[in-house]
């Protein structure tokens, strides 16, 4: 029978584990245990998770999986180095495709496993462009399961229509909405920053805007300044939501899932978050008519105005496991247009060819899916495409802005002022 472990529970055992132990040492040396680690996914998809584990075990006799969820911003941090470095490491685990796989690579926890995606089949359920990010001088370390639009606008539809509001296309005819709730005694937006990603998000979308997206990705390498005359317009857009209360004043106080609750219990009229809000919200507010609308428009800008921010994801095999054969074949299993249809059901939407059932997807999630893959441009969020020392440095910035503490010029001079001993 499977094992799994959740929230701080398991980051206490880790933490208490001696560091640098060999995985899969089980008593005895008979049966296997495939561990399986990754952010919460909430409770419908950790249902199918466990079906699939079911079936796999059933198949595979001897072998147990072994889940580990935790608190999606604990794993992102702290939590999956942590497990990595312990007793029992994962065999296979959650990871975001770009800068943060590289480091795993280079940090000797991700295999190269184009050999077994090529011989299983497995390979070639997914169409080429999902390997984005994923390969490396032409060795492949990652099996996709997902991508994600990292942020657009929800919105109450309710909210909109009782006000006359349209879905607005350009930034003016989003500052006039969020006027129009404010004057109706609703805040117009609620972000949970506590954990400074949220916004980061978000802004980093309206920086690659306005300064444009060369901009933006040479800046967050240090190949450029920050201070400059574009990024400064960039925040005093920012700063302009903050000064016209068009935010919530504890912004940065509050966690992303605090600030869901918000919005999907109806105190706010717009949420800026990612696609996975779709099975949060049909799980926790079933009854709520959500619409979105990507980035308004902002004239002047220098970058794509039609850009989408988004990431693709998936699972990695640990290069320290023994457990490759067995992570290879769950990840077949995972992939099954079987498996695609439960965890279509779920909320989920599959990354392979055949995958996707259009049929039994929830319409937003498909409209979201269908944003990122008609995307003329995508930009990648700071803290998954960039080296997460600038990007923590960036998104402390937008969080001072963002919450009134500091002026856009004061808060670029001081991200210049931290960024600097990390240039070559």
């Amino acid at each position: 029978m499977k094992k799994w472990i959740t929230g701080s529970m398991a980051l206490m055992v880790v933490g208490s584990v001696v560091a640098g132990c060999g995985n899969n040492e089980e008593s005895g040396g008979e049966d296997k245990v495939l561990r399986i680690a990754m952010g919460s996914p909430g409770e419908a998809m950790i249902a199918v998770w466990e079906e699939i584990a079911d079936e796999f075990e059933s198949a595979n006799p001897g072998v147990t999986v072994e889940y580990t969820f935790q608190d999606d911003d604990t794993y992102q941090t702290v939590g999956l180095p942590n497990l990595l470095s312990g007793n029992n490491a994962p065999d296979l685990y959650f990871e975001w495709a770009g800068e943060r796989l590289y480091n795993r690579i280079n940090d000797g926890f991700a295999a190269d496993i184009t050999t077994q995606l090529e011989e299983s089949g497995l390979g070639d359920m997914f169409a080429e462009g999902s390997y984005n990010g994923m390969t490396v001088d032409g060795k492949t370390y990652m099996i996709p399961t997902a991508g994600d639009v990292t942020n657009v606008i929800f919105y109450n539809k309710q909210v909109f229509d009782e006000l006359g509001i349209g879905e607005p296309q350009t930034w003016a005819e989003f500052l006039a909405a969020c006027e129009a709730v404010k004057a109706s005694g609703m805040t117009p937006i609620t972000v949970g920053n506590l954990d400074l990603w949220t916004a980061g998000n978000w802004i980093g979308h309206l920086l690659s805007r306005v300064v444009g997206e060369d901009a933006y990705s040479n800046a967050l390498q240090l190949e450029e300044p920050f201070q400059s005359d574009d990024f400064v317009q960039a925040y005093t857009l920012v700063q302009e939501l903050w000064d016209r209360g068009y935010v919530n004043d504890n912004i940065n106080a509050i966690s992303d899932s605090e600030s869901d609750m918000l919005f999907l219990n109806g105190q706010a009229a717009m949420h800026p978050i990612g696609s996975w809000l779709v099975p949060t919200a049909l799980e926790e507010a079933p009854e709520l008519e959500m619409g979105y609308f990507n980035l308004p428009t902002i004239e002047g800008g220098k970058g794509d105005q039609g850009s989408v921010i988004g990431v693709l994801n998936g699972m990695v095999v640990n290069a320290k496991s023994s457990m490759t054969d067995e992570a290879i074949a769950f990840m077949q299993l995972y992939s099954s247009d079987e498996s695609s249809a439960k965890l279509s059901a779920a909320g989920a939407v599959p990354i392979t060819t055949t995958g996707l059932d259009r049929d039994n997807t929830p319409e937003l999630s498909i409209r979201l899916n269908d944003l990122l893959a008609e995307a003329p441009t995508v930009v990648a969020p700071p803290d998954t495409g960039y080296s997460i020392e600038v990007a923590n440095a960036l998104n402390t910035a937008t969080s001072q802005v963002i919450g009134g503490a500091k002026s856009p010029a004061d808060a670029l001079k001081q991200l210049e002022e931290t960024v600097a001993p990390l240039k070559k």
